[in-house]
Parts: C-alpha cells; sequence; structure tokens
C-alpha cells in the first residue's frame, strides 16, 4: 500500500530529540516497519495548494496519516475528485476535523484517531492557560524581559482561582479531567454546558453542575474553557452575538479548534474589555499566518493574551502515545482486524461516534 504522512518539520529539534516522533524527521517512528511490511512511505510538510506534495501524491495513495499540529485539509472536493485510492484517513492525535467528514462517509473512507492519547496533556494545559490569564503573567514576564518592575501595574489586573465560577463547554474526556484537575483550586462552583449530562455519580464526584442553557451558562462563568469537537453545529459558536451572553470581564481558554471561536469577535471582546482574556494554542488556519490578529490582540490594560502554537497535545509523552496508537491502527487495518470502537469516527459510511454525529 502507498501510505502518505503529512506531519510537522522539526528541523534541528527533532535531529537532536528523537522523541519527538509527530515530524518529519522522525516519522512516527514507523518508517522501518512499514518498509519492513513492504509498503510505500512519503512523508512531507508540504500541504498547501494543488502543487503541494500532499495534493500530487494523493490520487493513488492509500492512506492518509497527519497531525492535528500540522493537519492536511482533507476537503470534501479532495476526496471526490482526487483521493481515488484512499481507504483511510488516520489522525496521529485527536480531532478529525481536517477531514470533511461527510464526504468520508460519502466515498466510504474509513477514519479513525488516536483517542485518549493527549487527553492529560490538554486537560494541564488549560489549567496552566487558565492561571496564566487569570494571574495575569504574561505581562509580568514581560516586565521582567524588558528591565521593568511595576507591581501595581501587574497586580490591578490579577485574581484567583478560588472563589470563582469555572466552566466547561464540552465535557467529555478533556473536559472532565479539566474539572477534576480544578477541584483543588476550591472554585465557588463548577458547572458544564453539554448536549450530553454526565451520568449522575461522575457529575457528583466532580462536583459539577449541568448548566443545560448556553446562555445561562455562559453568563454565570468567570472562567470558560472550551472543550468540544469542531462540526457543522460548533463552528464560529463564539462570536459577537453569543459574546454578548459571558459574563464581562471573563476569560476564555480554547485548546479545541479555533473555528470555534471567530477570530475578530474575539479580537474586538477583547480589545474593547468584554472579556478579560482568552488563551489556547489553537489557531482556526494552521500554521497561523504572520498577520493573525489572535497574534497580537490585549485588552485595555495590556495583558490578556496567552496564545501560543499548537503543542498542548503534543508533548514527548503525547507523542509516544500516539505514535503508538497510530501503529496499532494500521495493524489492525492490515490484518483486517476490528479497530479499537473509540478510536473510529467513520466507518461503513457512517459516523461512529456522537461526537461529530452530533450536529446541534
Amino acid at each position: 500500500m502507498k501510505i502518505l504522512a503529512v506531519l510537522y518539520k522539526g528541523g534541528k529539534s527533532a535531529v537532536a530529540e528523537p522523541r519527538l516522533l509527530g515530524t518529519i524527521e522522525n516519522r512516527l517512528g514507523i518508517a522501518s516497519w512499514l518498509k519492513s511490511l513492504g509498503h510505500e512511505f512519503i512523508v512531507t510538510d508540504d500541504k498547501e495548494g494543488p502543487n503541494s506534495v500532499f495534493q500530487r501524491e494523493l490520487p493513488d495513495t492509500d492512506i492518509l496519516i497527519t497531525t492535528p499540529f500540522h493537519p492536511a485539509y482533507l476537503t470534501g472536493d479532495l476526496i471526490r475528485n482526487k483521493a481515488h485510492k484512499l481507504k483511510l484517513a488516520l489522525t496521529s492525535g485527536v480531532g478529525s476535523d481536517h477531514v470533511d467528514l461527510n464526504a468520508a462517509n460519502e466515498k466510504k473512507i474509513m477514519v479513525a484517531e488516536v483517542t485518549g492519547s493527549n487527553v492529560t496533556s490538554v486537560a494541564e494545559h488549560v489549567i496552566m492557560c487558565m492561571l496564566n490569564l487569570v494571574r495575569n503573567f504574561v505581562p509580568a514576564h514581560e516586565q521582567i524581559e524588558k528591565d521593568q518592575w511595576d507591581v501595581a501595574a501587574i497586580a490591578r489586573n490579577a485574581f484567583d482561582l478560588e472563589g470563582k465560577v469555572i466552566g466547561t463547554l464540552g465535557a467529555g474526556r478533556i473536559g472532565q479531567r479539566v474539572l477534576k484537575r480544578l477541584v483543588p483550586f476550591d472554585p465557588k462552583e463548577l458547572v458544564y454546558y453539554d448536549y450530553n449530562p454526565l451520568p449522575e455519580a461522575v457529575a457528583n464526584e466532580l462536583g459539577a453542575r449541568h448548566i443545560p442553557d448556553l446562555h445561562q451558562f455562559l453568563g454565570e462563568c468567570d472562567v470558560v474553557t472550551v472543550n468540544a469537537p469542531l462540526h457543522e453545529g460548533t463552528r464560529g459558536l463564539i462570536n459577537t452575538e453569543l459574546l454578548k451572553h459571558f459574563k464581562k470581564g471573563a476569560f476564555i481558554v480554547n485548546t479545541a479548534r479555533g473555528a470555534i471561536c471567530d477570530r475578530v469577535s474575539i479580537a474586538k471582546a477583547l480589545e474593547e474589555g468584554q472579556i478579560n482574556g482568552y488563551a489556547g494554542d489553537v489557531w482556526d488556519v494552521q500554521p497561523a499566518p504572520k498577520d493573525h490578529i489572535w497574534r497580537h490582540m490585549k485588552n485595555p490594560l495590556g495583558g490578556g493574551n496567552g496564545m501560543t502554537p499548537h503543542y498542548s497535545g503534543t508533548t514527548l509523552d503525547a507523542q509516544k502515545r500516539y505514535a503508538d496508537g497510530t501503529r496499532d491502527i494500521l495493524e489492525r487495518f492490515f490484518k483486517g482486524e476490528d479497530q479499537i470502537p473509540a478510536n473510529l469516527i467513520v466507518a461503513d459510511g457512517r459516523y461512529a461516534t456522537r461526537s461529530y454525529g452530533e450536529r446541534k
């Protein structure tokens, strides 16, 4: 079989650190194995436009592997008109929104990902982002880099998580782990919004209250973390109109997908002080263009921006998990064995998961 992997370039870092498995240099640690099985394995980071290696190699590719961190966007047009032999679209990581899933259904292309490989890494990243925003850390650190010292300028917009209402928009694997990690901070209350309420025992263990009305949920939260998949029902969900329902001065952390939030609406709300901070590592196009508005947006006090490149789910620990999971999915596919159900997004021309099948 011909297998095409679109991964990110690691450069000197990947050469020095072989555990950077998600790079074109280290090839998910599966290159020798695939060669020993007689498969053709092409690896590239060139993914943009019709003349890219990705699009040139796609027509006779059997399996496409990519990651959420440097995704090859498998559009409906490419699936219908170019991916003539494609049988499996495999995400090394979690999140398959870079694939037109409806088109994959039409063409009966299996879509799979390594479910659970990133949940701990992302949940920890969410907590870090919350603390960075709430404690006004970035402007404080920038003072030190600039040889300045103005405690009052930082402390005037620094708060505690204790005593705050903190909510997750989406209470799946990551959302639940975020809630669990917030308990020791002694928040006033933990709340969540999800179309699928948690089992009572789980909610009680977390001490989390379900708020079924989105506007009410947003209006009660001092901090909102977005942990929902990207699909037709969530794309552009957090826009100018919805931001009016947030508590004034709220903080938003988004490590789910950038396109859930409208970029212009977020920047405007932050710059006008409707929200006090926005942090995350996901962008509506990746890599983010140099002129992306989220790179330089600030609140009226000059802080509130906690954006980073997309790396929350690609720590060295996570890379080992998703590389191992990628090999397992491939082994099962080669042998014609059943996949682990939780790893399937699309199979046999239908949605295999409620996460992406839900269109509310």
